[in-house]
C-alpha cells in the first residue's frame, strides 16, 4: 500500500529533483508578501479598535470579534477546503486565495454594516485558512530536498515582520489617514501580489484523481500527531501569555509600556526567523528543542521574577527568541513528515494552531478570574514541559533529526534506482 511517506524519495521527474539547486527568491518573497497581508489583515481590527467603533457605529467589544471570526473563518475551513481542492492546479488555487484577500478588505473598507463586515471578515479567514495550508508545501515544492526548510523559513517571514513591523505601521496609518484607507491600500498591495505572483511563482499539478489523501490516512502517519501535539502545547502557552501581555506587565510597572515590551519580543522574532532560515535544513529537531526549552525558561524567569522589569525585559526577549521560527519549525516537521501529503497535513497545522489562539484566549481568561496573572507563568511553563517531553519522543518520526532523514532518503534513492 503507497503511503505519503513512500514519496519522500527524489525520483526523476518530481518537483524537487527538478528545482534548481539554489533558492527562488523572487518566488520565495511573493510567499512571504501573501503571509505579510494574511497577517495584517487578521490583527489590524485589534489595533484600529476605537476608530473603527466610530465608523461602523457599534462598540469596541464588538469591533474585537472581527478578529474572532476571522478565526473561526480558518478553523472551520482549512481542513475541508483543502481536502476538496487537492486535485487543483497550485498556482490557480494560492491567486485564489490571493485574491479573495483584494475583495474581503475592499468590502471592509467601503462597508458601513456592521454585520457585511462580519461577514467579509469569516470569509478572510476562509482564504487565510487555505493560503496558509498551501504556503509550505508551496515553498517546499520549488526547491531540492535539502534547502526545504529554508524556503518555508522564507515564506514564513511574513508573519514576525507583518507582527512586529506591520501591525504598528499600520496602526498609525490608520490613526493618521483612517482605517477605511489603511484596509484599501491592502487590497491595493494584493493585487500588487496577484501580478507578482503570475510572472514569478511557477505552477505545479495537484493530485491526480483518486491519488488524495483523507484527513484520517495523513493524521495516522508516524511523527503526525506528535508534530501536532507540540504545536497545540506550544502555541497553547504562547498565545495565554501574548493575549493577556497587557495585565501580566502591571505587577512590574510596565502597564504603560505595553508597545515597548512588544517592539522587544517583535525585534528578537525576527532574528530568531533568521537563525531558523540558517539552520533549519541541518539542525530541526534541536532547534524545536532549543525553541522549546527557551520559552520554558522564559516563563519560569517570569514565574520567579516578573515583577521586575529588567527580568521582564530580558524573558520577553528569549520569548521571542523562541518563538519567532516555531511556525517555520512545525511547518517544517509536518512537511518532512507527511510527503506528498504536506497540503492536508498543513490544514491539520493551520486548524491547530487557530484552535490554540482561540484556547490560549479562554483559558488565559480562566486563570486570570480564578487565579490572577501569577499563574499565567507556571500554566505556560507546564504546557511547554508537555511539548518538550513529545517533541524529545519523537526522534524517530515528526521531531527526527535531518542528518538520519538524509540517510534514509539517500538509501530509498538508492533502492529506487536498483
Amino acid at each position: 500500500m503507497t503511503t505519503p511517506n513512500d514519496t519522500l524519495a527524489i525520483r526523476p521527474g518530481n518537483a524537487a529533483s527538478d528545482a534548481p539547486d539554489r533558492l527562488p527568491l523572487a518566488a520565495l518573497l511573493a510567499l512571504t508578501m501573501a503571509a505579510f497581508i494574511t497577517i495584517l489583515t487578521e490583527a489590524l481590527p485589534a489595533g484600529l479598535l476605537p476608530q473603527m467603533a466610530d465608523g461602523l457605529s457599534v462598540s469596541e467589544a464588538l469591533v474585537g470579534q472581527l478578529v474572532t471570526i476571522y478565526a473561526i473563518g480558518s478553523l472551520v475551513a482549512a481542513i475541508p477546503l483543502t481536502t476538496a481542492t487537492q486535485g487543483w492546479r497550485r498556482r490557480p488555487l494560492l491567486l485564489l486565495a490571493i485574491g479573495g484577500f483584494a475583495i474581503v478588505n475592499t468590502v471592509t473598507a467601503i462597508s458601513d454594516n456592521y454585520a457585511a463586515t462580519m461577514v467579509a471578515r469569516f470569509f478572510a479567514g476562509v482564504f487565510a485558512g487555505l493560503l496558509w495550508a498551501l504556503a509550505a508545501g508551496y515553498a517546499a515544492r520549488m526547491v531540492p530536498e535539502h534547502l526545504k526548510g529554508r524556503a518555508i523559513a522564507i515564506a514564513m517571514a511574513g508573519t514576525p515582520i507583518a507582527l512586529s513591523l506591520g501591525i504598528p505601521a499600520g496602526t498609525l496609518l490608520g490613526a493618521t489617514v483612517g482605517w477605511r484607507a489603511t484596509f484599501g491600500l491592502m487590497s491595493v498591495l494584493t493585487v500588487v501580489l496577484i501580478f507578482w505572483v503570475l510572472a514569478k511563482v511557477p505552477d505545479y499539478p495537484g493530485q491526480a484523481r483518486g491519488k488524495g489523501f483523507s484527513i484520517g490516512t495523513v493524521f495516522m502517519l508516524p511523527g503526525i500527531r506528535s508534530v501536532l501535539f507540540v504545536t497545540l502545547a506550544y502555541v497553547l502557552a504562547h498565545n495565554i501569555l501574548y493575549t493577556y501581555i497587557a495585565p501580566f506587565l502591571v505587577p512590574a510597572g510596565l502597564a504603560d509600556r505595553v508597545d515597548l515590551v512588544l517592539l522587544v519580543f517583535g525585534m528578537a522574532a525576527i532574528v530568531s526567523i533568521w537563525i531558523v532560515g540558517i539552520l533549519i535544513d541541518r539542525w530541526l529537531r534541536e532547534l524545536v528543542l532549543a525553541s522549546t526549552v527557551l520559552f520554558g525558561l522564559s516563563a519560569l524567569a517570569l514565574g520567579v521574577a516578573g515583577t521586575l522589569p529588567l527580568v521582564v525585559y530580558m524573558s520577553v526577549a528569549i520569548w521571542g527568541l523562541a518563538f519567532g521560527g516555531a511556525a517555520t519549525l512545525f511547518q517544517t516537521a509536518s512537511a518532512k513528515t507527511a510527503g506528498k501529503a504536506t497540503d492536508v497535513a498543513q490544514s491539520m497545522i493551520v486548524t491547530v494552531w487557530n484552535t490554540a489562539i482561540a484556547g490560549g484566549a479562554i483559558a488565559g481568561g480562566l486563570l486570570l478570574e480564578t487565579f490572577g496573572v501569577s499563574s499565567f507563568s507556571w500554566g505556560v511553563l507546564a504546557l511547554l514541559v508537555a511539548a518538550l517531553v513529545a517533541a524529545w519522543a519523537a526522534r524517530t518520526h515528526g521531531f527526527a533529526s535531518s542528518r538520519k532523514t538524509d540517510r534514509q532518503s539517500t538509501s530509498i534513492n538508492t533502492s529506487n534506482g536498483r
